[in-house]
C-alpha cells in the first residue's frame, strides 16, 4: 500500500529552499491548481500552446504536470494517436501527436475525467521531453522515467517518482 500522501515529508525528501515547494508535501489524491504563469509549448520553432490559465495536477512524489485550455492550443496543429491509458484518478486518456510527426504522442487529454477532476476536461498536458515547454521563461526538464509527463522547474524540489531506485515507491 502507498503510504505517502503528503501529510508527511519522508527523511529522504530534500527540503524545500526559499520560493521552492516539496513534491512530497502535494496530496494524494493529487489537488489541481489554477496557475497564472506564462506556459509556452513548441516545437522547432512553432508555438503549439500559449497560456496564462493552466491546471496544474499537484500529486505526491511526482513533479507538477500542466494542463492547457484547449482555446490557448493550436488544435489544428494535433491529431489524435495511437495508445490510451486509464489514471486512478481522472480516469480514460486520449493521445495526441504534431501533424508533423503523426507516429509520436506528444501529449494527452481526458475528455470525460472522473467527476473530482471535471475541471480537465479537455485540457491538454504536453510531454516536455517530447516538446519544448517553458514556464514563465524556464525550460522545463523532464520528469524522469519513460511514462512521466511531469515539468521539473527550479521551484520544485524531490526526489521525484521516475529516478533510478524509486521503484518502490
Amino acid at each position: 500500500m502507498w503510504e505517502h500522501t503528503g501529510r508527511r515529508r519522508p527523511d529522504f525528501a530534500a527540503k524545500p529552499g526559499p520560493g521552492q515547494e516539496s513534491v512530497w508535501d502535494y496530496p494524494r489524491p493529487p489537488a489541481l491548481v489554477a496557475d497564472s504563469r506564462r506556459i509556452v509549448v513548441s516545437r522547432d520553432d512553432i508555438i503549439v500552446a500559449d497560456t496564462r490559465r493552466s491546471l496544474r495536477l499537484c500529486e505526491t512524489a511526482s513533479p507538477p504536470t500542466f494542463y492547457l485550455p484547449p482555446d490557448d492550443v493550436q488544435l489544428h496543429s494535433l491529431v489524435p494517436a495511437d495508445g490510451a491509458s486509464i489514471c486512478e484518478w481522472k480516469g480514460a486518456a486520449i493521445y495526441l501527436a504534431l501533424k508533423t510527426d503523426p507516429e509520436t504522442a506528444v501529449a494527452w487529454s481526458y475528455p470525460r475525467p472522473r467527476a473530482r477532476y471535471d475541471r480537465l476536461k479537455n485540457y491538454i498536458a504536453f510531454y516536455p521531453a517530447l516538446v519544448k515547454c517553458l514556464v514563465d521563461g524556464e525550460q522545463v526538464r523532464p520528469q524522469p522515467g519513460r511514462f512521466y509527463g511531469g515539468w521539473v522547474t527550479s521551484d520544485i524540489v524531490g526526489p521525484f517518482k521516475g529516478e533510478p531506485g524509486t521503484g518502490h515507491w
